[in-house]
């Protein structure tokens, strides 16, 4: 088997502020000494994660993160005709095997997002469910939580549970924060909005008064997928794993972040994908872009930069890939269909 698969993504957006920070402007980095855009890969994840691609080619094999399993747990008690306090108590036995729970009275909520698959979530309402009728069982982890996955996003993207660190996942992809190739300043939008109901003899000031940040460029994205932990995770489901690197792909060519979107409409798509097969040691190429690349249109000479980089990365250490599959909107080559393909390509003959 091929172990890894690495994905180089150039996307352009328009202005937008696709991922905040605390104050609401858009995230940045210095890098290289210049200013930068950047959209964290928590935001990417989670876009991607929450996606119509993801829900309909993982259909039934997709997680929940949540503080909220023990209302779910509660609702399923009481929707088979138990007592909302025997169902209180019987959760409040099984939720902390997800994590702690909040210290509030009565609560079920856990202190901390805990990652969990359909598998397990019907495990615990079972469990819930003889407890509630009176069997006499021991509640343990091992009767709940599982050690392989059912849910591709958990196999992909990892989970830590703190109290049960022996059913913890390693993630089986590794996505880097998204920079912008060039320099770029962050700009405020200087906003009104008016009130419908004015009536002309009152003063003509606006309603409200604010400002919005915003920035635009062209953002390099790599992700890292080990196709081996990956199917491992999955407890040797091959084809689920296929089906969830499938999902990935295309997801992070054409999904945005959700950050403003609404004010915005900055929906990008891929210019350029590079996706590279092999065992070697994987590698980013953001090197090329340490120095801020300048030039018409940014994409095509951001395009340059990274091959360039990438050659002369190859030519230092050696091939870093066995295969690759390349996507250049600008130039007309390759498409989305021609890497998923390649991507499917990688599995064994009989997977």
């Amino acid at each position: 088997m091929v172990r890894f698969l690495q994905l180089h993504l150039l996307t352009f957006y328009p202005p937008a502020n696709l991922n905040r920070d605390d104050t609401g402007r858009p995230k940045s980095a210095v890098v290289g000494g210049e200013p930068r855009l950047r959209v964290s890969s928590q935001a990417l994840k989670r876009a991607w994660r929450t996606s119509d691609i993801f829900r309909t080619a993982l259909d039934g094999h997709m997680g929940s993160r949540t503080q909220r399993m023990g209302e779910e747990i509660v609702r399923h008690l009481i929707s088979r005709g138990v007592a909302s306090e025997t169902a209180l108590k019987v959760t409040r036995e099984i939720v902390p095997l997800f994590g702690k729970i909040k210290a509030e009275q009565d609560s079920t909520r856990t202190e901390q997002l805990a990652f969990i698959s359909p598998a397990e979530k019907q495990a615990a309402c079972e469990l819930a469910e003889r407890l509630a009728a009176g069997e006499k069982i021991k509640v343990e982890a091992s009767a709940i939580l599982q050690r392989t996955d059912t849910a591709a996003d958990i196999a992909m993207f990892g989970r830590m549970l703190a109290d049960n660190a022996e059913f913890n996942r390693e993630a089986a992809v590794q996505v880097a924060h998204a920079i912008t190739t060039h320099r770029v300043i962050v700009e405020d939008d200087y906003y009104t909005a008016v009130d419908d109901l004015k009536k002309p003899s009152e003063d003509a000031g606006a309603g409200f008064v604010g400002e919005a940040a915003f920035g635009s460029g062209v953002f390099y994205l790599y992700a890292c997928i080990d196709r081996a932990l990956l199917t491992r995770n999955l407890g040797g489901d091959s084809a689920l794993a296929d089906i969830a690197i499938g999902a990935l792909i295309e997801a992070a060519a054409t999904v945005s972040p959700r950050g403003k979107q609404n004010s915005f409409a900055a929906l990008g798509r891929a210019h350029y994908i590079l996706a590279e097969a092999g065992n070697a040691q994987p590698r980013t190429l953001a090197g090329a872009f340490a120095r801020p690349v300048v030039g018409e249109g940014l994409m095509a000479p951001s395009i340059v930069a990274l091959r360039d980089f990438r050659t002369k990365m190859g030519a230092a250490y050696g091939a870093s890939c066995d295969g690759e599959a390349e996507m250049n909107v600008l130039e007309g080559t390759g498409s989305l269909a021609s890497l998923l393909a390649f991507a499917r390509g990688l599995a064994p003959a009989n997977a």
